[in-house]
C-alpha cells in the first residue's frame, strides 16, 4: 500500500512531502546571494525544514485557524514558513518588507497574528510596532549570515529550530482544499488595506496557469527577484517550481543592475517583472551583449507600450503579458499574439469578463468601463478577512467588482487604462495618497499637502510618478530636504513622491478639496518650485 496515498497534491505542503519521498535530493530553488554565494534548496530540505516550523507553531500554541506573520525579504526562511501552514492548518500573513510604522502595526493588529517570523535585517522595524500587539504570542528571528545582524536577546533565533537534527514528526493534518492557507493584504487604496483569504486550492489553480500560459519546460530554469509576499512572484516562479520541479533562482530583492548577470550565471530562460520595473532595465546603458543571455520569456504584468517591441529586440526576448487580482480574475497575452500594450483576454471556458458603466450597462469597443468577471464554473466569491459586508459588496450580483478601468477592442483584447477612484499605480501597487499626506503634513514646517499624480516617466500603463505639492506654516520655510528624509523614515519606498512641488496655497474647491487639476497645470519637472526626489537620495 502507498503510504502517501492519503495525500493531496494541491495543498502545497502534501506536495512537498511527496516530491521528498519521490525526488529528495532533487533541487528545486536557489537563493542567490551575489558575491556571498548561494543557499540551494532541494525537496528534502524544504520538507524537513518546514516541518520543524509546524512543530515551532505548535509548541507555541498555534492551531487550525490561528493567524501567523513572515516579515522577510526573499529568504529561505519564507518558503519554510509558507509551507509549515498549511501542515498544522495555520493560516500565514505574508507582509511586504518594505511596511514600517503604522502600516506594519495594522497588518499585525488586523490579523491578529498569534506568531511572528522575522528576519534579522527587519527585526528593529517590528520592534518599534511591537507594543499595542498582546496577541503575538512569539516573536522568531531568522538570522542570515549575510546579513551580520547582531542577535537579540529578546527573542528567540528561528537558527536553533531549523538546526535541530532530532524533532518530532508532524504529520499532515488538513486534507481540506478550502481551509484558508493565507492572508494576503491589498494595498490599501481606498481606506485601510483588506485582507484576502487564499485557500489552499489556489496552489491548484496556480499549477493549471503553469500549464495553460506558462508552459514551463523541465530544462527552463526560473527567475525572480520580486517579493515572495507578492502574488505575482508565487503564481509566476514559486508555485511552478514545487509543484514541477523546474529550477527557480531568486534573489532577496529585485536588482535591475544585475538582472542579466544572474540569468547568464544561473541559465535563467525566464523571469517576471511589473511593468515599471521593465522600463528601469530597460534605461540601463545599453551593452554589447546585451543579446547575449538565456532569457527566451519575460513574463511581465504592465509593460509599458511605448518599449516594448524596443525591449524584445535590444534583449532579444519575447514578452508574455498578464493580469490577474489577488481577489481572482486571469487575463494573457502569449507572445507574439494580440496588439502591443493589451494585457490579453481570459482563460478560455474558466471565467467570463465584461466591460461595463455605472450602471452594470456594457459598454462598446473602445469605450472605458469597469471590469468585472465571474467564474464559469462554481461561485465568484471574495472573502476579505473580517469584514462580509465588504466581500459580499466586491461579488455584488454574482460578478467581482475589480475596479480597474480597461477597454476592450473590437476582437476581444482587453487594455488597462487607470484604477477606479482617485487612487494612484506605481510600480504595481496601488497608492493612498491621504497615507502620504498625513506622513508630510506631520512636518513642523508644513501647514498642508496634496499628492497627485503624473504620466509614470517610465511610459508603463495605468502607472504615475507621485508629486507632493505642499503648503508651509506660516513664517516657516520648507526644506526639500527634511521632507524627503522624512519620508524616507517614514514610508514605504514605493510611497515616497518623486517630486516636491512647493507652491504659496493650495488651491481649494468650495467644499475645501484640494484641486489638483489646478496643481498638475502648475506643475513643471524643471520649474524653479520643483525638487526630484533623485537629488536628494
Amino acid at each position: 500500500m502507498n503510504s502517501k496515498a492519503h495525500l493531496n497534491q494541491a495543498i502545497a505542503s502534501h506536495l512537498i512531502e511527496m516530491k521528498a519521498d519521490d525526488k529528495p535530493d532533487k533541487e528545486v530553488l536557489i537563493f542567490e546571494k551575489g558575491d556571498l554565494g548561494e543557499d540551494i534548496l532541494t525537496y528534502k530540505n524544504l520538507y524537513e525544514y518546514s516541518n520543524k516550523m509546524a512543530r515551532l507553531f505548535l509548541s507555541n500554541g498555534l492551531a487550525k485557524g490561528d493567524t501567523y506573520a513572515v516579515f522577510m525579504r526573499n529568504h529561505p526562511e519564507f518558503v519554510y514558513a509558507m509551507l509549515a501552514g498549511p501542515v498544522i492548518g495555520a493560516i500565514m500573513v505574508p507582509i511586504d518588507p518594505r511596511s514600517r510604522g503604522e502600516r506594519l502595526r495594522f497588518l499585525l493588529e488586523n490579523s491578529g497574528a498569534k506568531v511572528v517570523i522575522v528576519s534579522g535585517e527587519l527585526l528593529s522595524r517590528l520592534e518599534a510596532v511591537l507594543d499595542n500587539t498582546p496577541h503575538i504570542k512569539l516573536v522568531s528571528v531568522a538570522y542570515r549570515p549575510e546579513q551580520e545582524v547582531p542577535v537579540s536577546p529578546n527573542h528567540p533565533a528561528l537558527n536553533e529550530t531549523l538546526e535541530n537534527n532530532s524533532w518530532e514528526i508532524v504529520p499532515q493534518q488538513i486534507m481540506d482544499v478550502r481551509q484558508p492557507m493565507q492572508i494576503i493584504y491589498t494595498s490599501g487604496t481606498t481606506g485601510d488595506p483588506k485582507g484576502v483569504m487564499i485557500r489552499n486550492n489556489r496552489f491548484g489553480l496556480y499549477n493549471i496557469a503553469t500549464r495553460l500560459v506558462w508552459k514551463y519546460k523541465p530544462k527552463d530554469v526560473l527567475y525572480t527577484g520580486l517579493s515572495l509576499t507578492h502574488g505575482n512572484a508565487q503564481a509566476v516562479t514559486l508555485f511552478p517550481s514545487l509543484s514541477t520541479g523546474t529550477k527557480a533562482v531568486i534573489s532577496a530583492r529585485f536588482t535591475k543592475s544585475r538582472i542579466w548577470d544572474i540569468c547568464r550565471k544561473y541559465g535563467c530562460t525566464s523571469f517576471s517583472l511589473l511593468g515599471g520595473m521593465m522600463a528601469g532595465i530597460f534605461n540601463q546603458p545599453e551593452q554589447e551583449n546585451d543579446t547575449d543571455n538565456p532569457v527566451k520569456t519575460v513574463i511581465s504584468a504592465g509593460t509599458p507600450a511605448s518599449i516594448w517591441e524596443d525591449f524584445e529586440k535590444r534583449f532579444d526576448v519575447n514578452i508574455l503579458e498578464w493580469y490577474a487580482a489577488v481577489e481572482g480574475g486571469f487575463a494573457y497575452k502569449p507572445p507574439g499574439k494580440g496588439p502591443i500594450g493589451s494585457f490579453g483576454k481570459p482563460l478560455p471556458g474558466m471565467m467570463e469578463f465584461k466591460v461595463v458603466d455605472e450602471t452594470d450597462n456594457p459598454v462598446p469597443a473602445g469605450e472605458t468601463g469597469e471590469l468585472i468577471i465571474r467564474m464559469t464554473r462554481g461561485e465568484t466569491k471574495v472573502d476579505y478577512h473580517g469584514l462580509p459586508d465588504a466581500s459580499s459588496e466586491k461579488t455584488r450580483g454574482g460578478w467581482l467588482r475589480t475596479g480597474d478601468l480597461v477597454t476592450k477592442d473590437a476582437d476581444g483584447w482587453y487594455f488597462f487604462q487607470f484604477r477606479k477612484g482617485n487612487e494612484l499605480r506605481r510600480a504595481g501597487d496601488f497608492i493612498q495618497p491621504d497615507h502620504i499626506e498625513r506622513v508630510i503634513g506631520d512636518h513642523p514646517d508644513v501647514s498642508e499637502a496634496c499628492v497627485y499624480g503624473i504620466p509614470a516617466a517610465s511610459g508603463a500603463p495605468g502607472e504615475s510618478d507621485l508629486v507632493a505639492a505642499v503648503q508651509a506654516l506660516e513664517g516657516k520655510t520648507i526644506d526639500p530636504k527634511s521632507i524627503f528624509d522624512k519620508c524616507k523614515k517614514d514610508l514605504e519606498s514605493n510611497f515616497i513622491p518623486s517630486y516636491l512641488q512647493i507652491v504659496a496655497v493650495i488651491p481649494k474647491t468650495i467644499s475645501e478639496k484640494a484641486l489638483d487639476r489646478v496643481l498638475k497645470e502648475d506643475f513643471s519637472a524643471d520649474g524653479d518650485d520643483v525638487y526630484p526626489f533623485k537629488d536628494f537620495k
